[in-house]
């Protein structure tokens, strides 16, 4: 039976009588198949799986993206429950960030680029409310998808350098038969703008494949993933990024591990999604 707690107080006295280990999985709620995947994986590493269910105003520049966001707590709960999750933590705003809260955690050089470049003020939202909430969790591991490949670095070097002893553990993307790349943002799309969204993942796969043909120029990846997205009327990229897998510094030659990554509005609603190049 998953419990559902709403303050830090009934969270500590739940946790206090958990078995260990315990495994964490943070999310913002409207949970998908991309969610149940790393529920599982806590489940299956842990005695204990604990999953928060937080729309963080932090880390939202735009009011109006927020009020957006998707929410349907009862439905998150449910999926949890079916996938075996023993505890469920649904705070307020208030709970977190109590009045008079004044503290923000900023990530260096890792947070800057990519998305931090195109959402000012978003990194910093994510590192604050995952500190808390590791702080208050203390679990042994949490569990993020690598779709937000960036988000998942800027946590582990925040982890790190606070000395939080969580381990952050990095899951494959999950996808849709056509590509997509799940994703809570994509109820948004219009069915047209739907049947265009997979152009992005294969933009990617395109210039992975040349990578695995023995292209090594950067620009020419940029290039190939460009060409692939001007050919979809509805797709506006953000950014097509060639970067070293652990800084993510801008490459000149791909001779090492690689990310690539993009980000793409379709009307309003923006995605992204990156390939390893391994």
């Amino acid at each position: 039976m998953t419990r559902v707690v709403r303050t830090r107080a009934e969270l500590r006295e739940a946790l206090a009588a958990a078995p260990r280990p315990i495994g964490f999985v943070p999310t913002m709620g409207w949970l998908h198949v991309g969610h149940r995947s790393l529920m599982q994986r806590a489940r299956a590493d842990n005695a204990t799986s604990v999953v928060s269910i937080f729309v963080n105003p932090r880390q939202f520049g735009d009011p109006a993206d927020l009020e957006r966001y998707p929410r349907n707590e009862a439905r998150d709960v449910e999926i949890c429950g079916e996938e075996g999750v023993d505890l469920v933590f649904a705070p307020t705003v208030d709970e977190v960030y109590p009045p008079g809260f004044d503290t923000t955690v900023a990530v260096g050089a890792i947070a800057k680029p990519l998305e931090g470049a195109a959402r000012p003020g978003h990194f910093d939202g994510v590192a604050t409310v995952v500190a808390i909430l590791f702080s208050l969790v203390d679990a042994e591991r949490a569990y993020f998808g690598r779709k937000d490949y960036q988000q998942l670095l800027v946590i582990r070097q925040m982890a790190r350098d606070l000395a939080i002893p969580t381990e952050v553990i990095g899951l494959p993307t999950v996808r849709e038969a056509d590509g997509l790349a799940v994703s809570s943002r994509n109820v948004h799309l219009s069915p047209a703008e739907r049947a265009a969204a997979p152009v992005v993942h294969r933009s990617l796969m395109a210039a992975a494949d040349a990578w695995r043909r023995g292209e090594r120029s950067a620009d020419a990846l940029r290039r190939v993933t460009r060409d692939v997205l001007a050919a979809e009327p509805l797709a506006v990229p953000e950014y097509v990024s060639v970067a070293d897998a652990r800084t993510l510094h801008e490459l000149e030659t791909v001779d090492a591990s690689a990310l690539l990554s993009t980000a793409v509005r379709f009307g309003p609603t923006r995605l992204i999604d990156n390939e390893a190049l391994e």
